[in-house]
Formats: structure tokens, C-alpha cells, sequence
């Protein structure tokens, strides 16, 4: 064996280690999320740190870069070279933090998420303020070390972790059209449905044992496969784990099933790509991972917004919810579902918010975010500067911060930079719907008999099966034939909510 090739595969060792050390904290975040009892916090956060600096030390040790030069990119062939680029870029961002704001990060954020908890239900943000201060002081720090080492602007050091290779000033053209187009359209949508009849509204209560029940039906319609998955009940809606053992979570209602039976579809999306990444050899290799968060959100996007909410899908539901509810009556007809489905309205919640306003809500977070990052935002006037853009973009101004800027759980937790790929997915989703669709003419009849076979066979095609092989553009390019754009989102939803 070549001294090339032997570098090489000690690599491909070293980082299904990574690998593994990663999926073993997924699980413990799960498990936090899930079942943790309270006292666990202290514990399960030093847990969870001590793997982050495992990792980081594992991905950072002295022979790290020797290894990566000599395994030469011209020796090998495609698969592995990329796999070598993605090992070269992670090594990158490790090397620009020390191990031990790695752990002073890790617990900081994990303390943080515990206090949240409280803080969110009491609408108490000065009881989270301090911890969160912390949080954010980290990431700045983490941020100033990244930008200098990898050339980027600290906020884009923050935004490569979850998106690799996207940048600010690529995305704020994008969101400033948005942010034009959008509003707009939310009138001409309210209108429409103004001149509506009334809708029939589902009424409960609804048994949260048969909301489980009726979303692991319609979830092995999908295409989830439960000998390699579960699903369970947490505060904040997730998908976890990882393509061997993945783990969703959703919140039932029993006063209205409807958020939640799409929420558990959303989650599902997540999993049919980690389900479909690509198997051995490259199942705990970076190309075989997912390609960003972007990607992902398209995903589940996709599954939900564009699938599960059309009139195909909600024909073959409706039976289903009725037989699941033992209900019947106007508002559990296809029509009134798909209307229920299609409502737009301006809301306080993002998670709760539909596919006209909810671009509006990212926006806004990723607005805050930028300006927290760049200390041109005090962490201390986020409530009122949330305030401020929820007014000035959906017209509403949240009663407390519960519904305001203490409602989602990402930055508490650390994951600042994380926000547009929300959005962005949802354009991929579009995009990557429209191919299909047209594509495969067999999708939406599919769709409409509960077979989405001919769905998901596309995209294990032309996005799950090539991991992290391509970048997001040129993947979406390969699958569509175009790079991203608002057009087929902007068509979509003029389509959907005013039948053009």
C-alpha cells in the first residue's frame, strides 16, 4: 500500500470514529429532550461536553494534517477525493477552535437550553438573559477565531457549519426580495380567503394516543421505516439520531391534531434522508453524511409543505382522519381539509406559521441573529427589537415573550447561523418538487392512492444518495437543471394561495 493510500484509510478510520462519537451524542440530545429527568442536567451537559472535546481533540491531533496532505487528492478516485475535500474542511474548522472553548461552549449552551425551558413557559426572558449573554459571548469568540482562520466574515464562520459554503451576501438579496414580495401577497391571500366560506374547523378533543397512531400510519406511508426509527413527544418538535437508528419528535394537542399531524410529515421528510444516505463504505464517512442544513430543510419541506399539503395527499388522509377520530361531518372532507391546510393568517409562532408568512419569521431571526453576531444588537434588547420586526414585517406584535423571542429553542442551545437555511430549503423545495413532479408523472397519482414510492425513489435518485458529494447549488442544479432561485417558490405559492 502506498504511503498515499495508507493515509488514506487511516483517515477513513479516524473519521468513522467521528462518527460514531457524533451519533452517540445525538442520542444523548435525544435522550436530554425526551426522558432525562431534570436533575440529569448538570450530568448529561458535562456528558455531552466531554464528547464535543473527545471529538474536537480526535479531529485536531498532531498527526491530523500530516495525514490529510499526504493522502493526495490526485490518487483517488471520485468518491473518495471528495470525501478527502469534506475531511480537509472539517479538519479546517476544528483547528480554528481551541478544545476548551469547545467544552466552555458546549456546557454553556446546554445550561442555557435547561434554563430556557422554564423561561419559555413563564415568559421570563430575564431569568434565561444571563445564560443566553454566555451563549452568545462564546459564539462571538467562536466565530472571531473561525473568520480569521478560514477568511470569512465571522458571521459566514457561523453559517458554514450549517450550510457549507453559503454566505450573507448571498443570502440577504434573496430575503430582501422576499421580504418585498411577500407582505403583498399576504394581502391579496387574506382577502381571497375573506370572500370564503366559513370553515368548518376540526373539533376536539382529539386522543393523543390516536394522533400517535394515525402519524405512524400516514409516516409508513411516507416511507419511514420503524425498524429503524421511533417517534416520541418533546417540547420542540426534532428529528435526531441518525440513517441507522433516527428519532423524531413532535407535541400533540388534544384540542386540535392538525399541527401536529404535519409536524410529525415535516419530521419524516428529515428522516427519509438520513434513512436514504448512502450505505457502506461511506455510512460514517462526511461524503455520506447530509449536505447542510439547507438540503435538509428542502426535505422536509418537501415531504410537508409540498406533498402532504396538496390535494393529492389530503384525499387519501381524509378517510384516515376520520376513521382515526371516529368523525365525520363537512370540516373532515378533502376540501375543508385542504382549506384548513392552505390558511394563511399573521401569526406569533414560527413553527405554528404557514407557507406565506413563515419565510417573514426567518427573516426577521436571521436579521437578529447577524446583529447579534456583529455586537450591533445587546442581547438584553432582543425582546424589543423582536418586537420591532414582527411588527414591521407581519403586522403583529407578540403580548409577551413566550410568543416572542423566547419560543424557539436554537439560539439557547447554541445554534446561531442556523435560521435561513429554513427558508432557503423551502425555495430547494419547491424547485426540487417541480422537477419531479414533472419528471415523474407518477408522483402525484402516487401520492393520492398513499404510494410514495415514485416520490421518494426520485429523490433517493437525486439528492439522498449523493450525500454530501456535490455542493447544495450543484446538486440542486444536477436534480432541476437550475440553480436556486425564488422563482418556482414565488410560483408555488401564488398557485396554492390565489389559483394562479
Amino acid at each position: 500500500m502506498s504511503n498515499a493510500a495508507g493515509a488514506y484509510k487511516a483517515l477513513e478510520r479516524r473519521f468513522h470514529r467521528l462518527s460514531v462519537l457524533d451519533g452517540v451524542g445525538g442520542i444523548l440530545g435525544w435522550d436530554m429532550s425526551v426522558i432525562m429527568p431534570d436533575g440529569g442536567a448538570e450530568a448529561r451537559g458535562e456528558q455531552l461536553a466531554t464528547l464535543s472535546v473527545l471529538s474536537h481533540e480526535l479531529l485536531t491531533a498532531p498527526d491530523m494534517a500530516d495525514l490529510l496532505e499526504a493522502a493526495g487528492a490526485e490518487t483517488l478516485e471520485d468518491w473518495p477525493a471528495a470525501n478527502l475535500a469534506l475531511m480537509r474542511r472539517q479538519h479546517a474548522h476544528a483547528t480554528a477552535v481551541p478544545a476548551d472553548l469547545v467544552e466552555a461552549r458546549s456546557k454553556a449552551s446546554s445550561a442555557c437550553e435547561m434554563v430556557w425551558r422554564s423561561a419559555r413557559k413563564n415568559s421570563d426572558f430575564a431569568a434565561v438573559l444571563p445564560h443566553l449573554r454566555e451563549v452568545v459571548r462564546l459564539t462571538r469568540e467562536m466565530a472571531a477565531v473561525k473568520a480569521a482562520a478560514l477568511g470569512l466574515d465571522p458571521y459566514d464562520a457561523l453559517l458554514d457549519q450549517y450550510d457549507p459554503g453559503n454566505r450573507a451576501a448571498r443570502i440577504d438579496p434573496v430575503f430582501d426580495d422576499l421580504a418585498a414580495f411577500l407582505p403583498p401577497l399576504l394581502e391579496r391571500v387574506l382577502e381571497r380567503q375573506a370572500a370564503e366560506p366559513p370553515l368548518a374547523l376540526p373539533q376536539g378533543p382529539f386522543a393523543t394516543d390516536s394522533q400517535a397512531a394515525l402519524g405512524r400510519k400516514l409516516m409508513t406511508a411516507a416511507g419511514f421505516d420503524f425498524d429503524r426509527g421511533r417517534l416520541d413527544v418533546s417540547l420542540h418538535p426534532f428529528c435526531g439520531g441518525g440513517p441507522d437508528d433516527i428519532r423524531i419528535t413532535t407535541r400533540y394537542d388534544e384540542g386540535d391534531f392538525t399541527q401536529s399531524l404535519m409536524g410529525v410529515l415535516h419530521e419524516t421528510g428529515h428522516a427519509l434522508y438520513e434513512l436514504g444516505l448512502p450505505a457502506a463504505p461511506w455510512r460514517h464517512q462526511p461524503i455520506g453524511q447530509a449536505r447542510g442544513m439547507t438540503v435538509h430543510e428542502s426535505q422536509s419541506l418537501l415531504v410537508e409543505m409540498q406533498a402532504c399539503r396538496s390535494p393529492a395527499f389530503l384525499d387519501f388522509a381524509a378517510p384516515l382522519i376520520r376513521e382515526a377520530f371516529g368523525v365525520s361531518g363537512p370540516a373532515y372532507t378533502p376540501e375543508m381539509l385542504r382549506r384548513l391546510y392552505t390558511r394563511v393568517e399573521r401569526g406569533f409562532i414560527r413553527v405554528d406559521a404557514d407557507e406565506v408568512t413563515y419565510p417573514l419569521h426567518v427573516i426577521l431571526r436571521y436579521r437578529l441573529e447577524r446583529a447579534i453576531v456583529s455586537g450591533d444588537l445587546d442581547v438584553a434588547d432582543l425582546p424589543g427589537a423582536w418586537n420591532d420586526g414582527m411588527r414591521d414585517l407581519l403586522g403583529v406584535t407578540p403580548p409577551d415573550d413566550r410568543l416572542g423571542c423566547l419560543q424557539d429553542i436554537h439560539w439557547y442551545d447554541g445554534a446561531i447561523g442556523y435560521f435561513p437555511t429554513y427558508t432557503l430549503g423551502a425555495m430547494m423545495a419547491a424547485q426540487l418538487f417541480a422537477a419531479a413532479t414533472q419528471q415523474q408523472p407518477d408522483i402525484l397519482p402516487g401520492i393520492a392512492r398513499g404510494d410514495f414510492a415514485p416520490l421518494v425513489g426520485w429523490l433517493r435518485a437525486n439528492v439522498h444518495a449523493h450525500g454530501s458529494r456535490y455542493s447544495a447549488d450543484e446538486l440542486l442544479a444536477r436534480a432541476t437543471g437550475a440553480p436556486l432561485s425564488t422563482t418556482a417558490f414565488k410560483a408555488h405559492l401564488e398557485r396554492r394561495y390565489l389559483g394562479a
